[in-house]
């Protein structure tokens, strides 16, 4: 067989061959052009989705069922969800108390922590370094939960009590934390305080990698004060950073769950610090109706999701 009739028949085969849609083609060369680096990225996506992805998908799944991880669930279709937000009185009262922790310790939060990074980052580096330290410990401090029990304690020896008393605001010593018209703003305040932490430290790192010479750029462009840097330089520079951080807050205002527990009890009185979480912990992992449970992690995970991307909107017009 001469050359020709061999190019001839490889052109034959490759005619033969089925074509590939254009963006599966531009997909198959932007794979094999970048193949080292999806290689490095495969561990991580993996686990990803082993972790992360395949749990929300299942949890999505069990919701309409029913099932006490003794029996094989039983399709129940929408009823968990029905049952959630026409029977369960106790959710409707975790679903005022969360979004009240996310409409005032999120925004609260977020600014705070904005705020204090950027009056840190003035400071000279090694005290700087010391008041990072300082606004990240109680993030991080395990006996966080203590302390405040001890400075809201019912007794005369709690400080809040021992200071109204010394003052004759009251007579008797209040039971802060057995008290529904106190407990839930107690909470409120301790997650405000515990959540100076991840947000503050993203804000610290994306203020010190602000360009300097854009300040420089921007005086000559008609910039003349603090505010106006703030506005049109330093926060549009860091937008990951601002969306890092309205993520972390967001989350934790929404998972609201360990305070609440901790201080309030579990529990808490007439279920007044009660959140979406401890909701879900109560039938998860006490009344083990993981059907129903799955249908209330459902239900916040959709809430959260719509609320980072309504935030991400927000955030996208800053500087504009």
């Amino acid at each position: 067989m001469d050359r020709a009739e061999i190019n001839r028949q490889a052109r034959q085969g490759r005619a033969s061959r089925p074509m590939l849609p254009p963006s599966l083609r531009l997909w198959t060369l932007e794979v094999r052009k970048h193949r080292q680096s999806y290689i490095l990225l495969a561990p991580y996506m993996i686990l990803f989705l082993l972790f992360t992805v395949l749990p929300v998908c299942m949890a999505i799944a069990i919701s309409f069922t029913n099932f006490n991880l003794l029996e094989f669930p039983k399709w129940v279709g929408w009823h968990n969800y029905a049952r959630m937000f026409l029977d369960d009185e106790v959710f409707l009262i975790a679903v005022k108390n969360t979004f009240l922790f996310a409409g005032i310790v999120g925004p609260i939060s977020y600014l705070m922590c904005f705020v204090f990074a950027w009056l840190v980052n003035e400071l000279r580096p090694k005290v700087r370094a010391v008041m990072t330290l300082f606004f990240y410990a109680p993030s991080i401090s395990g006996n966080v939960f203590f302390i405040w029990q001890i400075i809201f304690s019912g007794d005369r020896y709690g400080y809040v009590n021992g200071l109204l008393l010394d003052l004759g605001a009251i007579q008797q010593p209040i039971i802060f934390l057995k008290n529904e018209q106190y407990v839930l703003w107690i909470v409120l305040l301790v997650q405000l305080w515990l959540s100076l932490g991840v947000g503050f430290l993203a804000f610290i790192a994306g203020l010190q990698t602000v360009d300097r010479t854009l300040f420089e750029a921007g005086a000559m462009d008609g910039i003349r004060n603090r505010w106006q840097e703030l506005w049109f330089i330093t926060l549009p520079s860091m937008r990951p950073q601002l969306m890092f951080g309205a993520v972390m807050q967001i989350t934790a205002s929404f998972a609201v769950a360990d305070v609440s527990t901790q201080l309030a009890g579990f529990p808490s009185v007439n279920y007044a610090a009660h959140t979406i979480v401890t909701h879900l912990e109560d039938y998860g992992s006490i009344r083990f109706e993981m059907g129903y449970a799955s249908a209330i992690a459902t239900v916040l995970f959709v809430v959260m999701v719509g609320s980072n991307k309504i935030v991400q909107k927000l955030l996208r017009k800053v500087g504009d």
